[in-house]
C-alpha cells in the first residue's frame, strides 16, 4: 500500500505559465523523491504599466512517501 502526501508550490516565469509550470514540477522533482503528479490551483499575473512581467502559478504536488 502506498501512502501519498500532497505539498503547495509557487512558481513564477517572466515567460509563460507553461514555463512556470516547468520550472516548478523541475524543482519539485529535484527535491522530492516519487512525484506523481500536479494540480494547477491558480494562476496570476503581475502588471507594470499595463503589461505582463511576471506569470505565478500555485500548484498542488503529490508525492509518495517512502517505506
Amino acid at each position: 500500500m502506498a501512502v501519498a502526501r500532497v505539498t503547495e508550490i509557487s512558481s513564477t516565469s517572466t515567460t509563460s505559465f507553461e514555463d512556470a509550470i516547468k520550472m516548478g514540477l523541475e524543482r519539485a522533482n529535484s527535491t522530492l523523491r516519487n512525484v506523481k503528479s500536479a494540480w494547477i490551483k491558480e494562476q496570476q499575473v503581475r502588471l507594470d504599466g499595463g503589461s505582463v512581467t511576471e506569470y505565478q502559478v500555485n500548484m498542488l504536488v503529490t508525492f509518495i512517501l517512502d517505506e
